[in-house]
């Protein structure tokens, strides 16, 4: 079955940023698919307590081990994910925002879906640094 996921890289676009060139700055989905969309992914272990105080690099790799277990309960994979709607970092360091992307970056390979990166002033759980929202496509059959 043809992939339902197209990602768009757009040349008239800048491509100043690594996050501008190295990922998608739109992505289109195609029928037959059914839609996936995750809540926030947080740093959280099995027994609901915030990983790695203090780390963000611990914790993104954390939220995207989460995000990735949520989307296989519905069915879906990472490289389904047609945008990872936002990426939020609790700091107002941009050397922190980096380090997550480079996350990121890292964990999602090949597949590189638009992504938004945003740098905010506290998360939801006590020690959170990181959250991350997706969107995926998975191919269903006619």
């Amino acid at each position: 079955m043809p992939d339902p996921v197209a990602l768009l890289h757009v040349p008239a676009l800048s491509d100043v940023a690594e996050y501008a060139y190295a990922y998608a700055y739109a992505a289109t989905v195609e029928p037959p698919a059914r839609l996936v969309f995750t809540a926030g992914a947080c740093p959280l272990d099995d027994e609901g307590r915030a990983v790695a105080p203090g780390d963000h690099a611990a914790q993104a790799r954390q939220v995207l081990a989460n995000l990735e277990t949520a989307l296989g309960a519905a069915g879906a994979r990472l490289t389904d994910v047609v945008k990872t709607t936002t990426v939020y970092v609790a700091s107002s360091r941009q050397a922190d925002l980096v380090t997550v992307w480079e996350v990121v970056r890292d964990y999602f390979g090949e597949h590189n879906p638009p992504t938004t990166l945003l740098g905010v002033a506290v998360l939801g759980y006590s020690a959170q640094l990181i959250e991350v929202e997706a969107g995926a496509a998975v191919p269903t059959v006619a």
